[in-house]
């Protein structure tokens, strides 16, 4: 493998669209949300150190899921996992861990890539994630994964992309907010728009120069300890220091503002795993459009219902359609799938 391969898995979300299963104690990926044998983190890992050394594998979290990943990842070390004592969005996380990485390996190139996304074309995301990796050896130049939209989702970002472009790799435009459903149907129609998947790709030197013309602020906070990184003085800096920096995504922060920014469609099969809903159109389903997990169930006049249990708890149900119906530990939820957006607000409602 090539040594100068990395990957900054961010596995710090909490997932709340997926409550009650994910929770702030115990977030969606380090559960295993599909019943496959394997959690969301597990899959990520396994899928990356298919092209990447594991050892260059490093994971980004919040320090109070640090005991969580050591249990589930085995063959990771401490050193392997960035803690961040306070919650700064991606700009921050990103940039921090990229410095440890440049003053480990100058020669580094890496993918920054979400722990909580299925991909079931393995295969082509590796070649996918070769491409990047080979045009970011060669070109000073930022790139993202972006995918090929299958309908007018308005819940992901857009990345527009030159239509002129026929080049397998294509200069970005702009990247595009979440849009009303209206504007989700023209970015579709007008063929140059990808789903922004937040799987980025670029070398350690022309990601830290980005950061360095665009967050000079920022890039001279963290490099007043790039001294400290990869010793034993890193945590004290960064735990007087990580607190202070700016609440901003690495979006806003670098790349909507950066002019040497690429997108590779991808060419692999993909999902956020983002709500239930998400959920319930990867799995498998019953004659009526079931899909079940871990439960045992007798279901009469019921479809289009994702039930989820621990263990294998009988659930009988008469006359639902359309449901979400999850019971884990004393939380049950029944709750229609076409408003699981609104389930993050009701967690909000009863954590107050």
């Amino acid at each position: 493998m090539n040594k100068n391969y990395y990957a900054i898995l961010m596995a710090g979300g909490v997932g709340s669209r997926f409550w009650p299963v994910s929770t702030t104690d115990f977030p969606k990926q380090f559960h295993d949300m599909l019943g496959t044998g394997e959690t969301l983190i597990q899959k990520t890992f396994t899928r990356l150190s298919q092209i990447i050394p594991k050892e260059n594998i490093l994971i980004l979290t919040n320090e109070v899921y640090n005991n969580i990943i050591l249990e589930q990842l085995p063959m990771v070390k401490q050193e392997q996992i960035i803690l961040e004592p306070a919650m700064r969005n991606t700009a921050p996380c990103i940039l921090y861990a990229s410095l440890k990485i440049k003053k480990q390996n100058p020669d580094a190139v890496m993918v920054v890539a979400p722990s909580d996304h299925w991909i079931e074309d393995e295969v082509q995301f590796c070649a996918n994630l070769q491409h990047a990796f080979d045009f970011c050896e060669r070109e000073d130049n930022l790139m993202t994964l972006g995918i090929l939209p299958t309908f007018a989702n308005t819940g992901y970002g857009y990345i527009e992309f030159d239509k002129l472009d026929s080049r397998p790799i294509k200069k970005v435009k702009q990247f595009r907010e979440k849009p009303d459903y209206a504007t989700a149907r023209k970015f579709i129609q007008s063929r140059n728009f990808l789903w922004n998947a937040g799987i980025f790709v670029w070398s350690a030197k022309s990601v830290l120069e980005a950061y360095e013309e665009f967050q000079p602020e920022m890039f001279a906070h963290f490099m007043n300890g790039y001294n400290f990184f990869n010793t034993e003085n890193e945590a004290a800096f960064i735990h007087d220091n990580y607190p202070l920096a700016e609440n901003i995504s690495v979006d806003y922060a670098i790349l909507e503002k950066a002019q040497n920014v690429y997108v590779l469609p991808a060419t692999f099969d993909w999902n956020d795993l983002g709500t239930w809903g998400s959920l319930y159109d990867k799995l498998p389903k019953d004659s009526q459009e079931n899909a079940v997990i871990n439960a045992s169930v007798f279901l009469e006049n019921a479809t289009n219902n994702i039930i989820r249990t621990d263990g294998k708890k009988l659930v009988v149900i008469d006359g639902l359609n359309d449901y979400i119906v999850v019971d884990r530990d004393n939380v049950l939820l029944i709750y229609p799938k076409d408003k699981e957006q609104d389930i993050k607000k009701i967690v909000s409602k009863i954590n107050k």
